[in-house]
C-alpha cells in the first residue's frame, strides 16, 4: 500500500529551492522500479492544491507533525540480538519506520560482513542475509543497488507477492511511499542519508560517497520525493549516518574541490562529507537533521571501515522502511 495514497505519482510543482552554488534547483526524473524493472518516467501535471488525501492517507496511523528547525548530534543506538544493528533513536516512535545499520558483530573472521562482493563463501554471506531479513518483521520486499557511486535513484513499487529481494544495477538510492519495502545500501566509510516526510509517509536512503556528495545525491534523492510523492521538502527529515569522519578522512584536491571546500596550504587535506551534506540539506531547504556522531574508522571495533582496513574490511548494510501492518 503507498502512503502517498492515489496522488503518489504527482508532483508537486517545487523547484524554488536553492543549491549549493546558489542555482534554482531542478527537479530531475528518478527511475522507476516495479519488481526489479527500470524504466525513465517523466513527473506528472501537477495536481490542483484542493484536491483531496487518498482514503489511504486518511487511515494513516501517524499523526502530522509540526517541524521546528533543529539539527542534532547524535549516536544511533545499539540493539539487542543476535544480529549487530545500531537504530536511529526516536525515528521508529515518531516516523513509524524502521531505520538503522548494521554493525560488525562480535564473531570471529569477518564478522558480520554483509558484502556481496567479498571473499566469504557464498553459503555464509546469504546466511548473515538472512538473519539480517529476519530479525525485522512486514517487509516482504528487500531492495540493494550495486552501488557505482553516481546518483540513480530508484523509486519502489512492491506488485509482487511472499517475500522478495531484488538487486538493481548502478543505483546507489532508493525511494518509496509503499509499505513493506525495505531499503538497504550497503556502506563502510560512505554515508547512508536517511529521507523521511511523514506528511506523505515517504522515504529514501542514499549510499553518499565523495562522488555522490559532490554530484548532489541528496537533490537527487530529495526530488525524487518530491516528483513521485508531492513532498514538500520543508516536511523532509534528514539522517546523515554512520561513516568515516574528517579527521579520519585524508583526501586530495579532487575530493576537496568536488565538494566545494577550501584547499588550505599544500595538502593533503581532510573532508567532512557529514557536514559538506548538511550544508547541502540547508541549501535546499530542509529545517529538520541530524548526523551521526560514530565514526566508522575511529569505532572500528563495531563497524567496518574501506580507508582503515586498507580495502580489506566488510560492508554494513544502512537500512530504512515502513513496516506492513499485520505481517
Amino acid at each position: 500500500m503507498s502512503g502517498c495514497g492515489r496522488w503518489g505519482r504527482i508532483w508537486s510543482g517545487w523547484s524554488s529551492s536553492q543549491n549549493r552554488g546558489g542555482a534554482e534547483l531542478q527537479l530531475r526524473p528518478a527511475w522507476n522500479v516495479s519488481n526489479g524493472l527500470g524504466g525513465m518516467e517523466l513527473p506528472l501535471r501537477p495536481a490542483p492544491k484542493t484536491e483531496p488525501v487518498g482514503a489511504e492517507q486518511e487511515l494513516r496511523p501517524y499523526p502530522t507533525p509540526v517541524l521546528d528547525p533543529v539539527s542534532l548530534s547524535l549516536h544511533e543506538t545499539p540493539l539487542p540480538g543476535p544480529v549487530p544493528r545500531f537504530e536511529i533513536p526516536g525515528w521508529r516512535e515518531r516516523f513509524g519506520v524502521v531505520a538503522g545499520v548494521t554493525g560488525r558483530g562480535e564473531g570471529g573472521g569477518r564478522g558480520f560482513d554483509l558484502g556481496l562482493w567479498n571473499a566469504s563463501p557464498v553459503e555464509e554471506t546469504m546466511t548473515r542475509w538472512r538473519a539480517f531479513r529476519r530479525v525485522e518483521a512486514g517487509f516482504g520486499l528487500t531492495v540493494l543497488g550495486h552501488q557505482v557511486h553516481r546518483t540513480e535513484v530508484a523509486w519502489h513499487v512492491d506488485n509482487g507477492h511472499g517475500e522478495r529481494w531484488i538487486q538493481i544495477e548502478g543505483v546507489d538510492g532508493h525511494a518509496t511511499a509503499t509499505v513493506g519495502i525495505l531499503l538497504t545500501v550497503t556502506v563502510a566509510d560512505c554515508i547512508p542519508i536517511y529521507l523521511v516526510d511523514p506528511v506523505r509517509r515517504s522515504i529514501g536512503l542514499l549510499h553518499s560517497g565523495w562522488r555522490g556528495t559532490a554530484g548532489g545525491i541528496l537533490e537527487r534523492g530529495i526530488s525524487t520525493m518530491v516528483e513521485r510523492c508531492g513532498s514538500d521538502v520543508h516536511n523532509i527529515v534528514m539522517h546523515a549516518g554512520v561513516g568515516i569522519c574528517g579527521e579520519c578522512y585524508e583526501v586530495g584536491s579532487e575530493v576537496m574541490d568536488g565538494c566545494g571546500l577550501p584547499m588550505d596550504g599544500a595538502g593533503p587535506w581532510h573532508a567532512d562529507l557529514r557536514a559538506v551534506l548538511a550544508d547541502q540539506a540547508r541549501s535546499i531547504g530542509l529545517v529538520s537533521q541530524s548526523t551521526s556522531q560514530w565514526c566508522s574508522a575511529h569505532d572500528r571495533q563495531k563497524f567496518y571501515s574501506h580507508r582503515a582496513s586498507k580495502g580489506a574490511d566488510g560492508r554494513m548494510v544502512a537500512y530504512l522502511g515502513m513496516r506492513a501492518v499485520g505481517r
